[in-house]
């Protein structure tokens, strides 16, 4: 099952489902207007959208109309929480310029996780605005689930089976207000303005047998200013599954039916090992373009992002067709006029 969001005024938006090939939607209206609704009651409501939808499939439905990703908001436009992975421990060695053995031993047991701000995602298509190009605006590119409630102190085997949808992800990080913020010792803010999502969340049989192990085994797609960065595999290197970061997150406390969790940004081993500039599956964030340039001693310094600048992130399935849809926005400037004048601080971790 595929459910979206579409824009009506409204700061939750109305549900719609959608085909299977994101060909056409339908108004679920008649069932339920929000998706909060449906995760919060889901054994109720679920049958009744999974009938809609495959009506959808077998161009059954009466009311149908063709799907347009610009309409739709996040899936879950605001949510009761966001919680923020760790998951690829080559994205952390390379950030923090170390080989893998020589991460902490913690980072390779517990998963690093932390809150970030949920109550305004925007949607796949939404302009990405800052105030600065000197903030050191960065993409990442991710996978996400949405929960239902789960109990404090569950195993990872029971916190697995509380997911209800997989969403991709784009948390935006300033990466030059990153530093300031880690040296104070608390939470970041200021450097992870917005997230951004697909414009379709899918139930996990929607991914066949590509959904195993609480893991996405398929590439994720990344293409900045159109040209193609990334294809990193986002099942093998995931050193912990979706069921352990939700339980990780649940170990002192309830999770509410509607929490986000985010894998962190996907990325794959392999130019650390090959001395290459460019590993074989590129990069799904430009830090860490950045950090392995460092690390290389590179002369060549990757910037981050201009306005004006795309970025598009998709997967696909085996049939070679989309699956979320995808994440294809620009980067704009809050002030259009405005003089840039954000003091530069370097910092890729």
């Amino acid at each position: 099952m595929k459910l979206a969001s579409y824009k009506d005024g409204s700061r939750d938006g109305q549900l719609v489902v959608v085909s299977r090939d994101l060909r056409t939607a339908h108004y679920a209206s008649g069932i339920a207007h929000r998706l909060q609704q449906v995760l919060d009651d889901w054994d109720f409501y679920a049958p009744q959208l999974q009938d809609l939808y495959d009506a959808l499939n077998a161009d059954r439905a009466r009311h149908s109309f063709d799907f347009n990703p610009v309409q739709c908001m996040a899936p879950l436009p605001r949510a009761y929480q966001w919680l923020s992975g760790a998951a690829y421990l080559n994205q952390l060695s390379v950030l923090r310029q170390l080989p893998q053995a020589d991460l902490p031993a913690a980072l390779k047991t517990d998963p690093l996780i932390h809150q970030g701000g949920s109550d305004a995602f925007i949607g796949p298509c939404d302009d990405i605005v800052v105030a600065s190009e000197a903030m050191g605006i960065d993409f990442s590119a991710e996978l996400a689930v949405i929960t239902s409630d789960v109990k404090q102190d569950s195993s990872p085997e029971d916190a697995l089976d509380s997911v209800r949808l997989l969403m991709l992800a784009n948390p935006v990080s300033l990466r030059q207000l990153q530093a300031a913020e880690q040296d104070k010792g608390a939470g970041l803010v200021q450097s992870k303005p917005v997230t951004a999502f697909s414009p379709v969340a899918i139930t996990p049989d929607e991914l066949g047998d590509a959904w195993r192990g609480g893991r996405v085994h398929l590439a994720l797609q990344t293409s900045w200013n159109g040209r193609k960065v990334g294809m990193c595999d986002a099942g093998p290197e995931m050193a912990f599954h979706f069921g352990q970061l939700i339980a990780h997150a649940a170990k002192t406390r309830n999770l509410r039916a509607g929490t986000v969790l985010g894998s962190g940004t996907i990325s794959n081993s392999g130019a650390e090992k090959h001395g290459r500039m460019d590993w074989p599956k590129g990069y799904g964030c430009i830090a860490e373009k950045r950090s392995m340039e460092a690390m290389q001693n590179s002369k060549a310094k990757t910037g981050f992002m201009q306005f004006g600048d795309t970025v598009r992130i998709e997967m696909k399935g085996k049939d070679g067709n989309s699956l979320f849809g995808a994440i294809d926005q620009s980067l704009a400037p809050l002030y259009p006029a405005q003089a840039d004048a954000v003091p530069a601080q370097e910092s890729v971790a």
